[in-house]
């Protein structure tokens, strides 16, 4: 796969299903706004900003697909994100939708 069209097609990806990979993320453990920004970052290579990260990650609260809780970390306050059980389910769904897509064709 030429390195041109990989990087681009990731970042479509990202830009299109934030909620999708933030989702990953949470699920695999709890985690807060800036260690999800750095992975995002790392795994990607993509440059995240803030206002779509928490916009989406707002977004994703609303829905109820994640819930958030203050907590202290060397005295400094942070919202960490747990994903419920609907938020769970949305992804599961999307991993149906995304499968049953790439066995048609």
């Amino acid at each position: 796969m030429s390195e041109t069209y990989k990087k681009q097609i990731v970042q479509h990806i990202i830009r299109n299903l934030l909620d999708i990979q933030l989702l990953r993320i949470i699920q695999t453990q709890p985690t807060w706004g800036y260690k999800i920004k750095k992975q995002v970052e790392a795994d990607f290579n993509i440059k995240l900003r803030h206002g779509a990260l928490y916009s989406t990650l707002s977004g994703l609260e609303q829905k109820g697909f994640v819930e958030s809780k203050k907590q202290q970390k060397d005295g400094r306050a942070r919202k960490v994100y747990t994903i419920t059980e609907n938020g769970k389910i949305y992804l599961q769904t999307y991993y149906s939708i995304l499968q049953g897509q790439l066995e048609s064709t």
